[in-house]
């Protein structure tokens, strides 16, 4: 997702990771970016609304405002505002993008069907969704990805490389093409696939054949943890279950902290700051506590996946199995500015139930693992035997 001069290359890097890291408040901004709630009510449909801007979102508001009094284009004075600003993950919106990115957050977006990860520096796909663009050219988990649309990829961040794959920040859509350069073994070639509207299926479950519930979540959209609480339901009782949070990369808090509510009794999820102001998180009570717990993270893990992750492995309920995630920590809150378009800026972070900082810094696995992190859960499911503590 790299621009063509130094103003468009962040620009479009930050908002490849807002679309890709899709980790949100649906309790006050709906949509943001790394939003985390302010209160503990609401619903997406009920407050999906930019809040009011508050220090460095009032400057880029009042740039906005300014460039619209001259006749300028507002979206483009906040886009340099925030390049200014200095912040990783801020971003401006048009209002389609916006638009866009809440259908993210319901699980639809533009796309090829593609999952990936970097792994040594390279881009390696994870997985292929059934019936989309990327399966029906034959594409298919392992392969190395290698350029996109003449870009060479190797070495850039995973959301960068999302970002281009959808087309985020050129005005791409729904019905254009992308040409992919690609490697399996000792072949090398390309392919050109053309963009589609995409829905994925959040959350998938599955039984080994020694009857480990493997619950996989890819994003957390909406209704995504009450998918998880009622997987955690069904599971067998006499059985473990492995949470599958690689690749995530972060979704709506409400569904992550309802996905904790499955496994807790209630109880700390995290804490965080919205300008300085000290708010938590907690479970709800009557979780299932008694099953034996494995969550399988990766690079791929970010955000609301980090989140959950931490609660977890702090709060003693899971082992956590796999390499280093991410580390995106930051909570953004989102402005309407005077045309429509929306601009987002980091006004704090979340910590874990122990105090630890994610941005940054990532969560350690327990028991590191990486191509072989399915079995090493199942050998510590067979390990932690009876009911967890």
């Amino acid at each position: 997702m790299s621009g063509r001069d130094l103003f468009c290359q962040p620009r479009r890097i930050r908002r490849g990771a807002a679309l890709t890291l899709v980790f949100a408040s649906v309790l006050v901004a709906g949509a943001a970016t790394g939003n985390l709630p302010v209160s503990d009510r609401g619903t997406a449909a009920d407050d999906a609304r930019p809040a009011a801007p508050v220090g460095r979102r009032a400057d880029v508001t009042r740039a906005a405002q300014e460039a619209m009094t001259v006749g300028t284009s507002p979206l483009e004075a906040a886009e340099r505002a925030v390049s200014r600003s200095g912040d990783r993950w801020a971003a401006v919106y048009s209002p389609d993008e916006y638009e866009e990115f809440e259908d993210a957050l319901d699980g639809r977006y533009t796309g090829v069907g593609l999952w990936a990860r970097e792994r040594d520096g390279r881009i390696e796909v994870t997985k292929v969704g059934s019936g989309t663009p990327a399966a029906e050219a034959g594409i298919r988990a392992g392969d190395r990805l290698r350029s996109v649309d003449g870009e060479e990829v190797d070495g850039r961040p995973v959301t960068e490389v999302v970002s281009l794959l959808r087309g985020d920040g050129t005005g791409e859509s729904a019905g254009t093409t992308v040409r992919l350069g690609l490697e399996r073994g000792t072949r090398t070639w390309n392919e050109t696939l053309r963009r589609a509207r995409l829905s994925r299926d959040t959350v998938t479950v599955r039984e080994t054949a020694d009857r480990i519930t493997v619950i996989e979540v890819a994003a957390f959209t909406k209704g995504s943890g009450d998918e998880v609480r009622t997987a955690v339901r069904r599971a067998p009782a006499d059985a473990g279950i492995v949470l599958d949070l690689r690749g995530n990369p972060g979704g709506l808090v409400t569904e992550a902290v309802t996905a904790a509510s499955a496994f807790l009794d209630g109880g700390l999820v995290a804490t965080y700051d919205v300008e300085g102001e000290q708010r938590a998180l907690h479970a709800e009570p009557g979780g299932d506590t008694s099953r034996p717990l494995v969550a399988l993270v990766d690079g791929g893990t970010m955000s609301a996946a980090e989140l959950l992750t931490g609660a977890l492995k702090d709060r003693g309920r899971a082992v956590v199995v796999g390499s280093r995630t991410f580390g995106k920590g930051s909570v953004q809150m989102p402005t309407e500015l005077p045309d429509g378009s929306v601009a987002e800026l980091t006004v704090g972070h979340y910590r874990t139930p122990s105090g630890r900082s994610v941005d940054g810094r990532g969560l350690t696995p327990d028991l590191e693992a990486d191509d072989e992190a399915l079995e090493r859960a199942g050998t510590v499911l067979d390990g932690l035997g009876g009911p967890s503590r």
